[in-house]
């Protein structure tokens, strides 16, 4: 053997219960599950999980790693924490397909990452032109973890139709381009890509500088005449619908239920974002769990939520926060690249008038609950602010909440940094949405909104969870069946190798002390991101809880941290394609 992990409690992932075991893997499989000792070479490597969990690689099934898998590869920020599996391309956003400039456009101010970088980056080593190439670009970096994509829908629209047209409200794509798009899509599927991800949320909006900054992604743009000659390919493979509803109104939701739909025909594996127990809308989470049951188990649907296991916080820098795109007032001010055009703005009457309109609509549509009391300024110049919400300096002022946050965010800019909860802040109602049947844990985003979120641990924060529930003698879950949701629940329904630690199945697995699964998992660092010329990032830093992760056998984390291997050499994760 090349390495044994000796004495775990061993999870196959299938949600079966655990056993303590002796795991052997040469090369990158696991070779040997025994009960007795596996006998040593002189070379083996022994790691000793007594006491530990040792469970498979994790999968994280909504990231958009696309452009930081390019600087560096190693994807550590999610290594750390046990995930060995990866999917990208989602939101209809994907690097395979179109020019340097319509990508960096595309994707940079929806996912919030430094624009100047990814168009540089992509300016430089971009030499893929197709799907096939892609995946073979893809293959030849040294990556960290598994990566699987889906086709991003606004990357296959904006290069079939070019990316003005893709933008032109009302402009249906000609019947020639809607069979190119057929043909992309059918291509890819035999690649192995995913499946398809789209957007219809018009808050998510084009970055840039050209005269199509701020209009919406290409996707938002198409009629669901045009989703669905897409999706009839999808559904005859088998493969995944990946959507985003708009998540103000919510209504278009049903689209989604239709779709996936299988009365008479097959059903269209389907997964949007997203069950959260809001705080703009409480409630809402029982409502959608109760029509995505009457879908799956009546309609003969193959429907899925992705749910975070986790508290749903945002930091933002001044407005720099996506929230802000979903009225006009704030997508106003995210228009304007310039910091003192956007701080004239902000001053202006006429501006704040508008702003104080549309903020306080209790009848507009939202996602976001647009409360002054539930915020908390970290950091800002004016020191009197730092640690109060906008509200109560607003009351300590006598002003109104709507020009006391317009005033500090025009003075100081993105030196202003605040905090706030959108979601998932009731443990007894995430319990519920974690437990429930028609979801898929995970929606980190990871890769995306870098000053914004930090989701990156969230496998572990649902152990921590599951296990203090039971410590509570209070159980809504066994951790056999949590490790399940994350691992092999997750590659089943996706189509993908990975998920499942039996013998003859890859090396992926996670060595866990289960006494770190503590509170230092809700901690929140800050720390420089690779290659991407010092952007500073928030990451989750609670490596008492992982002692070990191993990627193809070898391993990628141990008690002396991330391997400096990772993301440098080869033979860690690879390119995973989907069966049908």
């Amino acid at each position: 053997m090349d390495l044994i992990v000796e004495n775990g409690l061993v999870f196959d992932g299938l949600g079966n219960p655990p056993r303590k075991l002796h795991v052997g893997i040469r090369g990158n499989t696991v070779t040997t599950l025994s009960e007795a000792p596996i006998p040593r070479a002189p070379h083996t490597r022994v790691i000793d999980a007594t006491g530990h969990w040792v469970t498979p690689g994790f999968i994280d099934c909504h990231t958009h790693y696309d452009a930081e898998v390019e600087l560096a590869p190693s994807l550590s920020e999610s290594v750390r924490h046990g995930v060995t599996t990866v999917l990208m391309g989602s939101c209809s956003l994907s690097l395979a397909l179109g020019t340097p400039e319509d990508l960096a456009d595309m994707f940079c101010r929806v996912e919030a990452i430094p624009y100047d970088t990814v168009r540089s980056l992509l300016e430089q080593r971009k030499t893929w032109n197709t799907l096939g190439d892609y995946l073979a670009h893809l293959e030849q970096l040294p990556l960290g973890p598994h990566v699987a994509s889906f086709l991003g829908h606004s990357a296959l629209r904006a290069h079939t139709m070019g990316l003005h047209r893709s933008l032109e409200p009302g402009l249906r794509p000609r019947e020639d381009e809607l069979r190119a798009m057929e043909s992309l899509v059918r291509e890819g599927l035999e690649l192995g890509y995913v499946g398809l991800s789209i957007m219809t949320l018009k808050w998510d909006k084009m970055g840039g500088s050209r005269d199509i900054r701020s209009r919406p992604l290409p996707s938002t743009y198409a009629r669901w005449s045009e989703y669905r000659r897409l999706t009839r390919l999808l559904r005859e493979r088998g493969r995944v619908f990946q959507g985003v509803p708009n998540i103000s109104t919510k209504v278009n939701v049903v689209l989604f239920f239709l779709e996936s739909i299988g009365l008479f025909r097959p059903s269209l594996k389907t997964t949007v974002i997203s069950m959260m127990d809001t705080r703009a809308n409480r409630g809402i989470h029982r409502l959608i769990g109760v029509l995505s049951q009457v879908a799956n188990r009546l309609l003969g649907a193959d429907f899925r939520w992705q749910a975070l296991p986790e508290i749903f916080d945002l930091w933002a820098d001044g407005i720099d926060l996506v929230v802000f795109e979903e009225f006009g007032a704030g997508a106003a001010a995210l228009h304007l690249q310039d910091a003192a055009s956007r701080a004239g703005l902000l001053r202006t009457p006429e501006y704040r008038s508008r702003f104080r309109r549309e903020w306080t609509n209790r009848f507009l549509p939202r996602a976001f609950h647009r409360d002054f009391n539930e915020s908390r300024i970290l950091q800002c110049p004016d020191a009197s602010v730092v640690g109060k919400s906008f509200a109560q300096v607003a009351k300590e002022q006598g002003r109104d909440a709507v020009d006391v946050f317009l005033d500090l965010i025009s003075t100081h800019g993105d030196a202003l940094r605040w905090y706030t909860v959108m979601a998932n802040d009731r443990r007894e109602e995430l319990e519920r949405i974690c437990r429930h049947p028609d979801i898929l844990m995970g929606f980190s985003d990871a890769g995306a909104h870098l000053r914004n979120m930090a989701h990156y641990n969230f496998p572990l924060r649902l152990l921590r969870l599951v296990r203090e529930a039971e410590k509570r003698g209070e159980p809504f879950m066994s951790v056999e069946r949590a490790v399940h949701r994350l691992t092999g629940e997750l590659a089943g329904w996706f189509g993908l190798d990975a998920g499942v630690l039996a013998e003859g199945r890859r090396a992926d697995l996670v060595v866990i002390q289960p006494e770190g699964l503590d509170a230092k998992l809700d901690q929140v660092a800050e720390a420089p991101m690779e290659n991407f010329g010092g952007f500073v990032r928030l990451v989750n830093r609670n490596d008492a809880a992982v002692k070990a992760v191993l990627i193809s056998g070898r391993e990628a984390v141990n008690e002396a941290g991330v391997s400096p291997a990772l993301g440098r050499e080869r033979g860690f994760g690879g390119v995973l394609r989907a069966r049908a």
